[in-house]
């Protein structure tokens, strides 16, 4: 969770899977797009200090907004929003957020909470309140999770392009156990994060919010699959064919379009489409090219069918998608 500007932050000791499509929510606001911002929007490196007894992070934030730029770390990032409401960005996820909302933030994964407007007005009386817990896959030790038990949790963790929203009835028992939190000793804490990672280690209440784009290099579950998703990443620029990659894991195209959407939940084509807009959508963050190189360098042969296809899946064309980008995360 970033840290927040005009804040009381204070660490409490006693006190206080399948692939999506995009899922894009977006302001009610649109605002002018300064020049100055051209370069400024590239994901900054956050390092985070832990205590030398402690082998994760457990805060809250208490403030007037978030204040914390478009950043990423190491740590995954559990985060609870007790209080406040805004729009926020999770690699190539843009949606709203409000009180009680809850997410698992993988390891180096970009994000940004930025508030509501009514939030950075002079006199606004509006606060921003969180809980959350930063640690990494070996706060454990390096092989805590490689016992059979822990099987489930392993699989959670070693998703590298983890996101997801923490729903139904494992969102009520993790925000139940992360308010227990607040007047737990530090032996307690490490207890009931245990707890929570074999919960959602568990659930079927996680909703991925990462597109193909940033989650498909590392979700597949058998050879096959992952044969599939390198070969696919490797040359998506590219003219790409099935029978290229049925060739390859020796099957037939019939065949493997069933193995593909059994495993994707999508079609050959709409998977390579999706990891084309997730990676025109990082383009477009970035905003070192324009629209024109960004269509072609992310495999699209002609500009219009570029444009069709983004705002099938984001619900807007690339411009207004860049320019909403930039207007939410400046400052």
């Amino acid at each position: 969770m970033p840290l927040c500007s005009t804040c009381r932050t204070r660490r409490q000791e006693k006190t206080s899977w399948g692939i999506p499509m995009l899922n894009f929510n977006y302001l009610l606001y649109v605002y002018p797009l300064p020049g100055q911002l051209k370069n400024c929007m590239k994901p900054k490196l956050q390092k985070l200090s832990f205590d030398s007894d402690a082998s994760f992070l457990f805060k809250t934030l208490d403030c007037n907004y978030f204040g914390n730029p478009w950043h990423f770390h190491k740590e995954i990032e559990l985060v609870l929003i007790a209080q406040s409401s805004g729009t926020r960005f999770i690699g190539d996820n843009v949606s709203t957020f409000v009180d009680g909302d809850l997410c698992l933030i993988g390891s180096n994964i970009p994000h940004l909470f930025r508030n509501s407007e009514a939030y950075y007005a002079k006199n606004s009386k509006l606060k921003a309140k969180s809980v959350f817990i930063h640690f990494t896959r070996d706060f454990l030790g390096n092989h805590f999770f490689d016992a059979p038990e822990m099987k489930q949790v392993q699989k959670l963790l070693q998703n590298l392009a983890l996101a997801v929203e923490i729903q139904g009835p494992t969102k009520q028992e993790v925000t139940e156990s992360l308010l227990r939190m607040l007047d737990e000793t530090p032996v307690q804490r490490l207890l009931s994060l245990l707890d929570i990672l074999i919960k959602l280690g568990q659930s079927n209440d996680l909703k991925p919010l990462l597109s193909a784009g940033f989650s498909a290099n590392t979700s597949g579950d058998s050879e096959k699959i992952n044969m599939a998703f390198q070969f696919i990443m490797k040359n998506y620029t590219n003219e790409i064919y099935i029978n290229d990659i049925a060739s390859k894991i020796n099957m037939s195209v019939p065949a493997f379009s069933r193995y593909f959407k059994h495993h994707t939940r999508k079609t050959f084509s709409d998977f390579v489409t999706e990891i084309r807009i997730g990676h025109s959508c990082k383009m477009l963050m970035e905003d070192n090219y324009n629209i024109s190189e960004i269509s072609y360098q992310s495999g699209f042969d002609n500009i219009s069918n570029f444009y069709r296809h983004f705002k099938k899946i984001t619900g807007v064309i690339p411009k207004e998608y860049r320019s909403r980008f930039f207007n939410t995360v400046k400052t």
